[in-house]
Formats: C-alpha cells, structure tokens, sequence
C-alpha cells in the first residue's frame, strides 16, 4: 500500500533530529523525549501516532500527518506513541511509554490491551443518569490509577439528573484522592472548570462506558462537532458513537484522545493500582493484628472493626476483594504465559541447534 502524505495547515516541514519544535511540544514531545530518541536523531524524524487502523496508522510530527504502514514488530503499536520515522518514511522503532491504559483482553484471555500511551490525565467519565454503579466507577479508577497517569472523574449528564450532587457525593466516596466535576456539555456547566486542564503539551484522555458522553464531551472540549453522537438505548445502555481511538488537538495547546466506550472493564492492574483506588482500606489493613489477616472473623481485625464502626461501607470491602482477586489471577496467568513462551523459545533453539547438526557435513 502506497504510503499517503495528508495535508496539515499551515504545512510544516521536515527538520532532522527531535527538536523542541512549537508541533512536537504542543503534541508533548520534551527535552526527556529527545533524550531517549537520540539513537535514531541522524537519520529519522520523530511524530505522535494519532489514530491505527489494522495494517496501518496516521502519525503526527513537524512534516504534518503521515500515514505509515505497520508490520508485525509494531503491531502493538497505540494511540499516543512516539515514534522515529525513516526518510522513507517508514516507522523505525517506538519510544519507551511513560504511562498507558491497559486492560485485561475482552475476548477473555489471559493477554493485555494497550488502549492508549504517554497520558498525562486521564478523565473517567460517569454520567449521572442513568445512577451509575460505583463498582464499574472504582473498576475506571483502578484502570485510571494503575495507567500511572492522573484520573479526574467527571460526572456527565447533571442536566438530566434530580439530584446531581448526591450522585457526585457518592462517587467522590468511590474515587478517593480524585478531582470530581460536575459537568453538562449542554448547559456548560463545568466546562470551565475542564478546559482548564487543557494546556500546551498537556495529554489528556477520556475514559469510560459507552453512553456515558464522552464524544458529547469531547466535542464540547474541541469546540466542534468532531465526534459523532448518539441516544442511549431505551434499557440505558450505552451505544458505541466512538468506535477507534484518535489523537485531537485541542484550543489551549494540548492533545485529546477519545475512546470507544468500555462494555466491561478487565482489570489489567498492578498491587499499586488497587491501593490507590482503595486508600483507606490498604490503611486498615496495615492495622490489623495478624499478617495474614483474610478481614472476616480474625480478632484484631481493623478492616470489620471499621465495618462495624460504620466508617467503612461493606459495599467498598467487596469491591476491594474482588479487583484484588482479579489482579492477583492475571499476575498468576501473566507469570504463567511467560513461562510458556520462554519454553517455546527454547525449545526453537534446541530444535534449530538440532536441525543445524543434521545439516552440516561430517568431518573426517
């Protein structure tokens, strides 16, 4: 496939090397980026994947949007990446990430999903109506947290809402240590409060289910109708208007990436993760007289003494425990696929090494 130069106004040109050019730095590109590209700067230049698409993807850099064309070394390629193009424009190699949204495949296996890469803050989306379920809002989080990035619950849809403060008050309660805003994108409340997090060089993310209004509040952020919209269904449920991740520029200088709404959210989460979605549980625990304390019927238990106290809902332990049981399964089944795929790797070479004796001529 014929790779496709796409007009960016006004054109840019191309510039050796990973300058701090006024294009990279408004996409996020700095001094620690240039640093890691040095080894590519003689003869590549460096963009931003904006949007992929099976076989091949759309990055940005100082030459405008190039389309490139992805082989099987890249295929885990995202939205987000850095990359050092070739002046063939070919992609050559993808910079470490500093942070990334990965969950737990939905096809159900035991493998990661990189949703998005190198995101500085991270705003879960929650729509007040219909009343959200604070287990899937604390599943957000824990993806949110554990990414590295900073997450920002917004509460959409407030317009529609009785009584949105009270769905607000119990979210906050489910996402502890995060910013939580009241936000319409149609009578603009809060909008305010949201474009300021919009700042040059800034990567921002919207994460959340579908239906939730995302694209609504996207398009809010950009100041046009750039993502497509749709009606929740009449059970509530949400409909998929979203349906690849893209890269946008947005008013104050920095970038914007939507996602297509989550059905389910597989944890993909680390111990970290869990602690920062659930700080005051990960405190108790620190307080219980046993170790191995399971937080049941064990005397000196922190955990059910502030149950029984009232200042810790049962609600928030169950949550707790099962995130952590999920997290600790996909550890165990991560450990165990590398296991295999280290197997197979030496069992390649053993067969190699076996079939290079057979082949080779026998002295005398």
């Amino acid at each position: 496939m014929p790779r496709q130069l796409l007009a960016i106004t006004p054109p840019l040109t191309r510039s050796k090397g990973p300058p701090l050019s006024a294009c990279l730095s408004s996409l996020g590109w700095d001094e620690q980026y240039a640093a890691e590209f040095t080894p590519y700067e003689s003869a590549h230049t460096a963009a931003r994947v904006t949007r992929v698409d099976r076989g091949a993807a759309d990055v940005l850099g100082d030459a405008g949007y190039l389309r490139v064309e992805l082989t099987w070394q890249h295929s885990d390629i995202t939205v987000g990446d850095w990359v050092a193009i070739t002046d063939d424009d070919e992609l050559a190699a993808v910079l470490p990430r500093r942070t990334a949204i990965v969950r737990a495949a939905p096809s159900g296996e035991s493998s990661a999903q990189t949703l998005v890469a190198n995101i500085d803050q991270i705003l879960v989306v929650v729509p007040a109506v219909p009343r959200p379920r604070l287990g899937m809002v604390e599943r957000l989080v824990a993806l949110a947290w554990d990414s590295g990035a900073t997450p920002v619950v917004v509460v959409t849809k407030v317009d529609l809402a009785p009584s949105p403060e009270s769905v607000a008050s119990e979210i906050a309660q489910a996402a502890p240590g995060c910013q939580v805003i009241i936000a319409s994108a149609h009578t603009g409340e809060g909008m305010d409060e949201i474009n300021r997090l919009d700042r040059p060089g800034r990567s921002i993310c919207l994460l959340g289910r579908s239906g939730a209004g995302k694209s609504t509040l996207a398009n809010a952020i950009v100041g046009s109708d750039r993502m497509a919209v749709a009606e929740v269904r009449r059970d509530g449920k949400g409909r998929h208007t979203t349906t690849h991740r893209e890269l946008i520029t947005l008013p104050g200088g920095g970038v914007l990436i939507d996602t297509p709404g989550l059905r389910g959210v597989g944890v993909w989460i680390a111990e970290d993760g869990v602690a920062q979605t659930f700080p005051e549980i990960e405190a108790l625990v620190e307080d219980c007289r046993f170790n191995d304390c399971q937080h049941e019927s064990e005397p000196g238990c922190a955990v059910q003494a502030a149950i029984a106290e009232g200042t810790l809902p049962q609600r928030r332990l169950d949550s707790w425990r099962k995130i952590a049981r999920e997290a600790e399964w996909i550890a165990s089944r991560s450990d165990a696929r590398l296991r295999r795929e280290r197997a197979d790797r030496w069992r390649q070479i053993h067969l190699e090494a076996r079939r290079n004796n057979r082949t080779r001529p026998q002295q005398r």
